[in-house]
């Protein structure tokens, strides 16, 4: 798909989405079902990085190559590093070659993992020889990305003796390695975390169990961007639960001070547009829900307010620089940005540019975010095609409830 042009929307937005199941959820029990048969999974995410994982795992190649999908990159090299008497090259795309991997080889290496650089040290691709590990303590950074250490849990139970994993420093990205040991613990597999320690237990095998996947919450943002910035608007969005365990659920909490009230009703919320917004900054520490910092940017960049966005180192290491690419994009709207490597300060602004062509970078959520501003003035969206990554159908559903 190549640029996509919005007309401005001029119609009060109302409409019903189903969204697809989670990818974070899904690529976590992918990996699980490989050490457990008997894990049936539904509401299975349709984004290109699940399909890739589904792919990857299912691969007799020697060599595996898995895009931009960063997450499978980090579950994978963990997951071959087990699985004994297996020779696996695995690889990625020219940007996927700049993210960083050291911190998790390292980690595996400690607990007797053979993996080997074949280009940049620190960097895929990577040869793994698969085996099994008997060591059971590993030490890591607790600032990391949250992948690295969900990749060393995902492993544990299938390990000798289990795994205790020790992290150095304050823990960021938490929801998301507390939705690793809930899926964990929802297979009956035992741990503890107390203070800087998570101890897991060995399990070599489970109950039958089916679990039904949460529709993707990161997914969800781009609908609160629009019901904020189209007033009297009303959305209904499946399938979500109020006790998630998906770190971005806190999208309900945050869109409340923007003006959005989120109803749960069984199996689906309701967005509601309350016509209410009573402040002119919004100050947010957003470390433990990163995948949502560009929406609400650009979010209150369309409703003309100042932000400052705190915790958002990792966004340095996504599939773009995306404080960068932020910045660049509002500012051809007419906005003003400021960025450091963990902070985005966005002016409050009264004017946005029409017809500007937004440009996306490889990056599936730069799309998603500027999308809602549709509402605002007629824009254009460049390799539109990129929401694939996480979100095929975001282009059909937008339009569903827009047009």
């Amino acid at each position: 798909m190549e640029s996509l042009k919005i007309k401005k929307i001029d119609k009060v937005i109302k409409g019903n989405i189903q969204i697809t199941g989670s990818k974070s959820e899904t690529n976590r029990l992918l990996i699980l079902k490989q050490f457990y048969p008997n894990l049936t999974i539904e509401n299975i995410s349709n984004s290109d990085d699940s399909i890739l994982m589904q792919k990857a795992l299912a691969s007799k190649d020697e060599e595996i190559n898995i895009g931009h999908a960063g997450t499978a990159m980090r579950f994978l090299t963990a997951y071959f590093s087990v699985k004994d008497g297996s020779e696996i090259v695995l690889t990625g795309s020219h940007r996927m070659k700049d993210r960083p991997v050291k911190i998790l080889v390292e980690a595996l290496t400690s607990l007797g993992a053979e993996i080997q650089y074949l280009e940049k040290e620190g960097f895929p691709p990577l040869k793994i020889s698969g085996k099994k590990l008997a060591k059971d303590f590993v030490e890591i950074e607790g600032n990391v990305s949250s992948q690295y250490i969900s990749a060393l849990l995902l492993i544990a139970p299938t390990l000798q003796n289990g795994l205790k994993l020790k992290f150095k420093g304050e823990v960021t990205s938490v929801p998301y390695i507390k939705m690793t040991l809930q899926l964990l613990a929802e297979l009956g597999i035992d741990y503890v975390w107390e203070e800087n320690l998570i101890t897991v237990q060995p399990k070599p095998a489970i109950e039958s169990k089916t679990v039904i996947v949460e529709s993707d919450w990161s997914s969800a943002s781009y609908y609160y961007s629009l019901c904020t910035l189209s007033p009297n608007s009303e959305i209904i969005l499946s399938s979500y639960k109020k006790n998630s365990l998906q770190g971005d659920s806190v999208l309900a909490e945050i869109y409340k001070d923007l003006g959005v009230e989120t109803v749960f009703n069984e199996n689906e919320i309701i967005l509601k547009n309350t016509n209410t917004l009573n402040f002119k900054l919004l100050t947010l520490n957003l470390k433990n829900a990163p995948d949502i910092a560009q929406t609400i940017a650009v979010t209150c960049f369309g409703l003309g307010i100042e932000c400052y966005l705190t915790g958002l180192h990792t966004l340095k290491i996504k599939e773009t620089d995306r404080l960068v690419a932020l910045k660049t994009e509002i500012e051809k709207l007419g906005g003003e940005v400021i960025i450091t490597d963990e902070t985005l300060h966005l002016k409050s602004s009264e004017k946005i540019n029409e017809n500007i062509s937004i440009a996306t970078y490889d990056d599936h959520r730069m799309a998603m975010a500027f999308a809602p501003l549709a509402v605002k003035v007629a824009i254009e969206i460049e390799d539109a095609g990129v929401v694939s990554k996480s979100y095929p159908t975001f282009w059909e559903d937008f339009a569903k409830i827009s047009r």
